[in-house]
């Protein structure tokens, strides 16, 4: 590629927390230039996001639909390159959908959309475009995240036996969505969220992470789903008891109404021979405790060797004691998806460390749990089949 790849995007105007972080993570790497938007429903805060970001009056849009369309028909010099989408769950399908049909690969938020049948859909469509389509859970661009699936993959625990993975957060303990809270609000209505808060918003990350970690796949669970905060509409709170497909037990956590917690999300993978331990608020770190050695603290950093995989090495940017965190996890994924759409346009070959971003089957995966979540604390059997 000798420029940039071209970036519109759906949502995530001013004062839109997600938004801000999308663009901070594209620019990371001198890789992607925003050079659209329809950033917001309201026309005045969608033209003054516009104005606050340097895009031109004319690729300032007040719907998704106009953009797509007339971007859609710029020269070849001036053909944005993708489309990232940062809505809401209940506006993610149809500018996804649209987008794909105009020929724009997507980046698109978590869970992918607002039910499972759209999920498929959007599935199908991908396989019949052959575009590509990236998910942004951003947990798994952490390069000792990788560091963790590497070490796994090579069997260095042995056969996995046990995976705890928790998720507390407290911002949720009060009515917060009754304050003028915006974040809040949408996440706690069915009609905008979906069918499940918590799970829905926090617990798919925990899922996701303790699958991408593993290399596993959940076959069975058992969940209890709770509503701690008086009049609230969806869950805040709730438990999943965890069967994966080799056979190894699980426990996954996920609450925001843990009062005094941040973001809290914690992971610990159990095997034959050990275990490894990872904290997303101490990312840098990852434990890897033996059944017969003393327990070894893996360091994330630029330069380090050995055991540090090329998966690791690949995410990382400064040397051992620069912390990279939230939002250099967030660029890694950006990272990657830039690397394989340029090697796509380019006709080359992308790494396999290019190629390891979340997709479209992760987000089936996500929208899956959530179903089978509901479902499961709604029933009095004990073990619900994830089938």
């Amino acid at each position: 590629m000798n420029r940039k790849l071209r970036m519109g995007m759906v949502g995530g105007g001013k004062d839109a927390f997600i938004g801000a972080i999308h663009r901070i993570a594209a620019h990371m790497d001198g890789l992607i230039e925003v050079s659209c938007g329809a950033l917001s429903i309201h026309p005045d805060l969608a033209k003054l996001s516009g104005e606050m970001l340097f895009l031109p009056a004319d690729r300032t849009y007040l719907n998704y639909e106009e953009m797509l369309e007339k971007e859609g028909n710029r020269p070849a010099a001036q053909l944005i390159d993708f489309v990232t989408i940062v809505t809401p769950n209940f506006a993610l399908f149809a500018p996804a959908m649209m987008a794909l049909d105009k020929g724009f690969h997507v980046v698109i938020e978590k869970p992918i959309t607002f039910t499972l049948d759209e999920a498929k859909k959007l599935k199908k469509k991908v396989e019949e475009t052959g575009l590509i389509l990236c998910l942004t859970h951003t947990y798994s661009g952490y390069p000792m995240v990788k560091q963790a699936r590497a070490m796994i993959q090579q069997g260095t625990l042995g056969k996995i036996r046990k995976i705890w993975v928790e998720y507390p957060q407290g911002w949720l303990s009060r009515k917060t969505e009754r304050e003028g809270n915006a974040q809040a609000a949408w996440r706690t209505d069915p009609k905008k969220s979906g069918k499940s808060g918590c799970m829905g918003d926090i617990g798919t990350h925990a899922a996701h992470l303790a699958e991408y970690i593993s290399g596993l796949r959940i076959t069975k669970l058992c969940a209890d789903l709770n509503i701690f905060v008086e009049g609230r509409a969806l869950d805040d709170d709730g438990n999943v008891l965890l069967k994966f497909d080799n056979g190894a037990a699980g426990v996954l956590m996920a609450s925001q109404v843990a009062a005094g917690e941040e973001n809290a999300l914690r992971i610990r993978v159990y095997g034959e021979k050990g275990g490894l331990e990872w904290s997303q608020q101490e990312p840098n770190t990852l434990i890897a405790k033996w059944l017969d050695q003393p327990t070894q603290l893996l360091r994330a950093g630029v330069g380090y060797k050995e055991p540090l995989s090329s998966f690791a090495t690949h995410n990382l940017r400064t040397p051992g004691g620069h912390p990279e965190g939230y939002l250099e996890a967030f660029g890694n994924i950006y990272h990657n998806f830039a690397q394989t759409l340029s090697a796509r346009i380019d006709g080359t070959t992308p790494s396999p460390e290019s190629l390891d971003f979340p997709g479209v089957d992760d987000g089936i995966r996500g929208m899956e749990f959530i179903d089978h979540v509901v479902a499961s604390a709604a029933s009095a059997e004990k073990w619900y089949d994830c089938k």
